[in-house]
This record gives structure tokens, sequence and C-alpha cells, in this order.
């Protein structure tokens, strides 16, 4: 996991039919930190106004919100979100697993996370664990099973997200303010059985190498039941004995009814900030999730406006990675299972700057420091290193052919190697850093990478 930097998650099911959401919002402009009055208006409207096409049942029972009037000018006001399982089991009888986890392969992704249920709780997998309060809310075709095998016979590593506190089958809560989704994993003891069956096949049956929960895990707040607050314990040392070099998140913590934490110390391997980064290099594994749009689930409303723009996506990814992070980066299916074409268009974006590129990311560490800058203005670089080698990515096209990477200083027979040309670049030592002169004005690529063959002397 540490060496793999690029993984792939799928947020599909119920909610991709309808395939609806508001544009305009973006979650990573909200503070989960900050208790003013100003965040706590923007976390309200937020649900109201909701980015997120996977929340469409949330949003379409908040009244008078635009994805509930889209709801009933389509479907009528008597179509409930059960009515979407037989369309979505129709539409999947056109999924190819093998196309969907070739075109992973192709980008290099090292690992995929699908989500196996979301909080409408439908299941993307025949379980053996049926839902008791819904008949027939699964798929027809094993999505689980299907995708798992074809993803790790193109030698990716395969795990599962399962949405743990959130079910609204079990608690349908309406969620209209921050502090809500916790306050609906408060879940009868009957769900905490239910959930902790449906991780122990993924576990078991599916051998999930990840075990990626979201928002909380169960727990009834009314009980004085002790053995639920060993359930998520429990569940993780089955999993480690299973999986040696398993990964678990840290979104499995339970809360009490005064909404502090259970579990405080729970074992996690990595945090995962959604549609953020960090300024600078963190000590400990994350991986940072966002959708390439607004949306995880698929939004038909999106455009070319709402996605990442393929320089964007790769200078974020090259910043995530050289700050001791992974891009969990998400694809929305349609229906169908299909990757709508701009979603595809910037995966392969993403997977052609790799191909040239990719010794400066994967299997690298963070160096002493994340950013450098040069002596272009808002020409920047970012580091990595693996074994005497430094990687420097420049992080924009340089106007110029000679460029200098400001505070290094490298020993003398150091060998300087654009990655993409895979040419040797003369360099010399300057006041200011090392000027690296190319064998040509850069151009027509969102990043640059150079390998320097011994790690510097000196830097600041």
């Amino acid at each position: 996991f540490q060496d793999a930097k690029l993984g792939i998650f799928i947020h599909w099911g119920l909610f991709s039919v309808p395939a609806w959401a508001e544009n305009g919002l973006d979650f990573g402009n909200l503070k989960h930190e900050d208790n003013n009055q100003d965040q706590e208006s923007k976390w309200n409207n937020w649900f109201a106004h909701n980015a997120y096409a996977e929340w469409y049942f949330n949003t379409i029972r908040i009244e008078g919100s635009s994805a509930q009037q889209h709801h009933y000018e389509t479907y009528g006001k008597n179509f409930s979100y059960s009515d979407f399982v037989p369309m979505f089991n129709d539409a999947l009888k056109e999924w190819d697993p093998n196309a969907m986890a070739s075109l992973f392969k192709e980008v290099n992704a090292k690992y995929v996370v699908l989500v196996s249920k979301h909080h409408d709780g439908f299941l993307m997998w025949p379980s053996e664990t049926k839902n008791p309060r819904k008949d027939n809310y699964y798929s027809q075709r094993d999505i689980v099973g299907e995708l798992g095998t074809a993803v790790r016979q193109k030698g990716m590593k395969m795990g599962y997200y399962y949405s743990g506190g959130l079910d609204w089958t079990f608690n349908d809560g309406l969620i209209l303010k921050r502090g809500g989704s916790r306050a609906d994993c408060d879940q009868p003891k009957e769900y905490i059985s239910y959930a902790d069956t449906h991780w122990r096949e993924l576990i078991d049956k599916y051998e999930t190498s990840i075990l990626w929960n979201d928002i909380c895990f169960a727990y009834d707040v009314n009980s004085n039941d002790k053995e639920q607050e060993s359930v998520v314990e429990n569940l993780h040392s089955h999993f480690l004995n299973k999986e040696k070099e398993g990964i678990i998140n840290n979104r499995f913590y339970q809360y009490r009814k005064d909404r502090t934490p259970v579990n405080p110390n729970l074992h996690h391997d990595i945090i995962t900030p959604e549609y953020k980064s960090f300024s600078t290099i963190q000590k400990n594994k994350w991986e940072s999730c966002r959708g390439i749009g607004h949306s995880f689930g698929y939004n038909q409303l999106e455009g070319p406006d709402e996605y990442l723009q393929p320089d964007e996506l790769v200078r974020s990814f090259v910043d995530i990675v050289s700050k001791n992070g992974n891009l969990l980066l998400n694809v929305g299916p349609m229906a169908n299972g299909t990757i709508p074409p701009i979603q595809t268009e910037r995966l392969r974006g993403l997977g052609t700057w790799l191909d040239a590129n990719g010794e400066a990311i994967f299997g690298t560490r963070p160096w002493v420091r994340a950013a450098g800058e040069t002596d272009v203005l808002d020409v920047d670089v970012r580091f990595t290193h693996k074994n005497d080698f430094l990687y420097v990515t420049i992080m924009a096209t340089p106007p110029q052919q000679v460029l200098i990477v400001k505070d290094l200083e490298i020993p003398e027979k150091s060998k300087i190697t654009l990655l993409s040309e895979d040419v040797e670049c003369k360099w010399e030592q300057v006041k200011d850093g090392i000027a690296i002169t190319f064998p040509e004005i850069l151009h027509g690529a969102p990043a640059y990478s150079i390998k320097i063959t011994h790690m510097p002397v000196k830097h600041s």
C-alpha cells in the first residue's frame, strides 16, 4: 500500500439510475473543525443542495429541494427509491467487469475499492445475509465477486467500502445538518450484527485487502450491552489474522449518545481526508479520496466545468504523493457499468502521464521536504525519493530551456535525467541551486519529472 500511490474508488448503485444532483457546491470547501455560524450555515446548505449524487435518497426527502422537485417531475410522487431496483438490475446485464478492470490497469492503478453498500442499504452482491426490512434489495449479479476476480487477474489489489454506520433501511432519519450523519449511526442491535456479518463475508468469501468503512460504525446508544463496544475490535482482529498486510481506514469509530467516541484509540492504518490534502509531509500514511468531479456517484448534470482538468489531476496527485499520501480517485459508472467518457478521458490523461513519469511516483517515499521553488514565478516543484535517487517534479511548463531549482546542492558526479524523454540533461551548481538545461524547451505536459542519481548533500 505504501508503494501503490494510486487506487480507484467506485461509487455505483441504485443512485446511478437517476444519476442526479445539483451542481455548484464543493465538499472540499466545508471545514469539519470549525464551529462558527458561517460554517454551520454552509453545512446546512450542503445537505439541501447536496452535490453528491449517491445521497439522492436523502436529498429527495428534503422538502422543497431541487432534487425532490426533479424526482417528482421525472418519476412521479408515488415512485419510491426502491422502484429503481429492477431498473438497475436490468441495466446490469450490459456490464463487462473485465473491461472495467482493464481500464484501471491501463491507467496504472494498483488497487481498487468498490462500494459494496452505500447509505441507501442496497447491496452490490447477493449476500447470504439478506436485508430483513426490504425484500430483494440487492443486485442480481455478484458485482462484488465478479469485479474482484477481474481486478485480481489484472494484478491489482481489491478492497471494499461498506457503510457500516448509516443504512436508511434501518434508520431512515433525514440528515439536514452537520452531525446528523453520526447521529444516524445510532442503530438497533439487529443492524450491528447485520453489518458485522456483511463485513465478515467480504473478508472471508471475497478476500478484501482493505476495510474501507464510512462515517462511523453502528452503535445502539440506548443499550447497555457492552458487547457492541468490542464488535469493531473483534472484526479488525479477524481481518488482520486473515490478511497480514491488510489496510483499515479511520472511519470505524462508534459514538455514544453524547457523541463522544466509544473507542478513541481504535486501530487504523490510514486517515482518509475527502476532497482535501495537507500542506506538509505527514508522518503517517494517508489517503485522499475524491471524485473527478464534485460527486462520487455519477451525476448526469456534471460537464467539463465540473471535472478536474487533466493537468489539475496530475498536479494534485503529485502533490499528494510528495506528502506521503495515496490518491483514491473515484469513478461513478452509469447504471449499466459504463464509465462516462469524460471520466475515462481524465483517467487516461493521468495514466499517460504516469507511463512516462511513474518512476518518480511508484515505490517512492517523501523527501525531507515536499515542495521547492524555481527561478520562474509560478513554476514550483515537488520532491520524492527512492533508494539513492531524488525525483524532482516540475509542476508547470517553464518558459525557457534552463531552469534553476532553488536551495539544492548535489554531488559533482550526479546525473540528471528527464524521465519523459529518457535523456540526460546538462546541469551546473549555481549560487541559488542547480541550473538544469533541457534538450529543448518543454511543452505539452502538465508536469515533468527528473531523476537525480545521487541524493543532495545540502538543502534548505
